[in-house]
């Protein structure tokens, strides 16, 4: 490693609903930096998930996010020249930030047949369900984790 590792930047909580989970997706969903489309974009999708579920919106997100957290993930080392891929325990902070990223990728790969709010909003609902993009990409993620676990030893 180079240098110094970059400072964690603290995260202020959204407007509406004082979370910092929201603002984490508001940051996630954003593009070229246009920060109040995205929050348009999320405070409708979260609108749209209450009069769905009939829950708070709130706790669907968190449960959803949940269901696609990944536990382990494989990190290629380099052993007598051969790389092998090493599973290991992903960091909380890391799991949100995958969890997040694979949830808006599999929005934005619905996006081309319908809205990026309906195909988020589908998304979330299909991680409640434990089915989607989001959810396939952590069983993939574990599965490769699984089947490597002999390499685990090769973990420092």
């Amino acid at each position: 490693m180079r240098g110094k590792s970059a400072k964690k930047r603290k995260v202020e909580e959204d407007a509406v609903y004082g979370s910092i989970l929201v603002t984490k997706m508001i940051n996630k969903v954003m593009q070229d930096g246009k920060k109040s489309v995205a929050e348009k974009i999320v405070y409708e999708v979260m609108n749209n998930l209450e009069k769905d579920s009939k829950k708070k919106p709130l706790v669907v997100l968190e449960k959803a996010i949940e269901n696609v957290k990944p536990r382990l993930e494989v990190r290629a080392r380099r052993v007598g020249g051969v790389n092998y891929q090493v599973p290991v325990p992903v960091s909380e902070e890391r799991q949100l930030a995958l969890a997040l990223k694979w949830i808006i990728n599999g929005a934005r790969e619905r996006r081309k047949k319908e809205e990026f709010v309906v195909a988020l909003v589908s998304e979330l609902k299909d991680a409640l369900k434990n089915t989607g993009y989001a959810f396939k990409k952590k069983e993939d993620t574990h599965k490769m984790a699984e089947s490597n676990k002999a390499f685990a030893h090769f973990q420092w």
